[in-house]
């Protein structure tokens, strides 16, 4: 079992819609840091901005029309999503950095120097799937964990088309055609993983898997090397 993991926590997850399940779902989350952390482990966490980035992005809109202005606004709310992870790592008396930091370079040399680092978006057209697979690459992580609201990645979208099917495997250059390589992104689109991510996954050779982060023993067995269900996605 590798020592370093990243992983992108969709902003989502943070607000299920029952407090019932958001309070067992931060609790589970933190029983298993703390797991992790008595095994000698490093964990990199990537919060995504959801519904809070999306509202305040709509918000905006109508009077701010450069795109890398509203990413600016989303980013913003990754932030505030991280800093819920963090402090609630912090006064768990979990080793986690006690600054969300801002780029990729301060993140990787954080989590040499402390078990937990978590942080939101960086940089304006960069999701924080993207955030997250630079973070592995820079962390000498063996693979990007998109943890996020769905169970897999489907063949087509299953918000739009009613045959869609999820898929367990697939390679890299696979999830890039479904994810829309190459094609513009408007600011808050919501796709199952960014393409800038699968890009730079695709010149770094580095793996990654999709699974449905609402259960937190999906993301354990992934940590730990086990069988889960999602989508793994290879080399």
């Amino acid at each position: 079992m590798t020592k370093t993991h990243i992983v992108a926590l969709g902003g989502s997850l943070l607000r299920p819609e029952e407090e019932s399940g958001r309070e067992k779902w931060f609790s589970d989350l933190l029983d298993l840091c703390a797991e992790l952390q008595e095994n000698g482990q490093h964990l990199g966490i990537v919060v995504g901005g959801g519904l809070p980035a999306r509202e305040a992005i709509a918000l905006a809109n109508p009077f701010v029309v450069d795109v890398h202005a509203l990413d600016e606004i989303g980013i913003a709310a990754t932030r505030i999503n991280a800093t819920i992870i963090q402090q609630l790592l912090k006064v768990s008396d979990l080793d986690v950095a006690t600054s969300i930091p801002h780029d990729c370079d301060r993140a990787s040399g954080l989590l040499g120097e402390h078990h937990f680092v978590v942080m939101g978006g960086t940089t304006p057209g960069h999701t924080t799937d993207a955030v997250a697979v630079e973070f592995a690459i820079k962390s000498s992580a063996e693979r990007c964990i998109i943890a996020t609201n769905v169970s897999h990645v489907y063949d087509k979208d299953p918000r739009t088309n009613d045959d869609a099917s999820p898929v367990s495997q697939l390679t890299l250059v696979q999830l890039g055609e479904i994810c829309g390589l190459g094609k513009p992104r408007q600011a808050g689109a919501s796709v199952v993983v960014d393409p800038v991510a699968v890009e730079w996954a695709i010149e770094a050779n580095l793996a990654m898997c999709v699974l449905d982060g609402r259960a937190i023993d999906l993301l354990a067995a992934a940590l730990y090397g086990r069988e889960f269900s999602g989508t793994n996605i290879t080399i």
